[in-house]
């Protein structure tokens, strides 16, 4: 085996440790890291929480013996970060070790690191060695990516259609507010587990005033994502799930006399946040910065067919997660149309699931 399949080797294994940080780590990216010494791997950790030790401070601290450190290799799915934020730099930590041999899948998009990590382990003697694996490291942290790269959130669509094109049946004023299941409970458990991988969830009016949602993780394990919801007049009911205080929730709102008129009866809702954005320059972009600035990397939109429709006609999407029921409506609300590369394929129960990629954003 040559060093490039060893390196190649090692660096998968960092890939795989730092999937464990899936969920946990936002907004920061998921990080693993694998010290070996002659050919045997002494120490591995990944990044696990936000704001706690980095992946290579874990791995450092899992060798037992620190002197074999200064003959080893550290193999890290991206590149060490060389500034103080919630924790040292582990640049400083990785030369106090004296570990002579680094190497990085991808360097960190984010203006406070990008390249600096790399320049200042060279400058102090380590061998770097940069690109094993990069595509897949890429693709792994694609949501931070995104966002250091686009300064937006990583935006992910999510629906359900019938066999005939439909995801919503013709609703009467009678009918009760409730979801109208397309897939089965595997599905549904699915997407819980979706949302507990995002930092937010975002529906329009019509998907509170029809469904009734709640946006949390009940059926999965993990943390429920920021809820955003999209009401320019302000005509949502106070007594909706979206607003019982469970968890932070963002509330887009226009700057007009009836959305005015109704703000003091949402004040003393609990873990509520009002925002007023023009919406007559387009409410996508607006959303987008201002997720952004409160540090969300990333967004699963769950709404209808309007609010779908308005981030695919502005192009403000990354990747489209399409359920396929088995069920006919033969009438009803159509499902949002969009060009998308195909990805994969996968079928649970007797739903499908497509998923395509934005190909200008890849």
């Amino acid at each position: 085996m040559d060093n490039s399949e060893i390196h190649r080797m090692y660096m998968q294994r960092c890939l795989e440790l730092a999937l464990n940080g899936m969920g946990n780590v936002a907004p920061n990216p998921m990080v693993g890291a694998v010290i070996v010494r002659n050919n045997q791997i002494i120490g591995e950790g990944y990044h696990a929480h936000y704001g706690e030790a980095h992946a290579e401070v874990n791995a450092i601290n899992s060798v037992k013996d620190k002197a074999l450190l200064k003959d080893s290799t550290i193999y890290v799915s991206l590149e060490p970060c060389s500034h103080y934020g919630k924790t040292p730099p582990c640049t400083d930590r990785i030369i106090e070790q004296g570990i002579p041999n680094v190497v990085v899948a991808t360097t960190d998009p984010n203006p406070k690191v990008s390249g600096r990590g790399i320049e200042i382990l060279r400058q102090n003697g380590c061998n770097v060695t940069v690109g094993v694996l990069e595509d897949e490291a890429k693709e792994l942290n694609r949501r931070f990516i995104t966002y250091h790269t686009k300064k937006r959130p990583y935006v992910i669509l999510k629906w359900a259609q019938t066999i005939d094109g439909f995801i919503d049946a013709v609703r009467q004023p009678t009918d009760p507010v409730e979801p109208l299941w397309i897939t089965n409970e595997h599905a549904r458990t699915l997407v819980h587990r979706w949302r507990s991988e995002e930092q937010a969830v975002l529906v329009g009016t019509n998907t509170v005033e029809r469904d009734n949602p709640r946006l949390n993780v009940r059926n999965w394990c993990g943390r429920s994502p920021v809820r955003v919801v999209v009401d320019r007049k302000l005509r949502l009911s106070t007594d909706s799930h979206i607003f019982d205080g469970s968890q932070p929730t963002l509330l887009f709102v226009g700057n007009n006399s009836s959305s005015l008129a109704r703000k003091s009866e949402f004040a003393g809702i609990a873990n509520l946040e009002m925002i007023t954005i023009d919406f007559v320059k387009g409410i996508e972009a607006q959303i987008l910065k201002e997720l952004a600035i409160r540090d969300i990397v990333s967004v699963i939109i769950e709404g209808g067919a309007t609010i779908l429709g308005s981030f695919i006609q502005k192009n403000l999407w990354d990747e489209a997660r399409v359920f396929v029921g088995s069920k006919f409506f033969g009438d009803g609300v159509k499902a949002p149309l969009f060009k998308g590369a195909y990805s994969t394929f996968d079928e649970i129960g007797d739903s499908k699931l497509f998923v395509y990629r934005n190909e200008e954003s890849i």
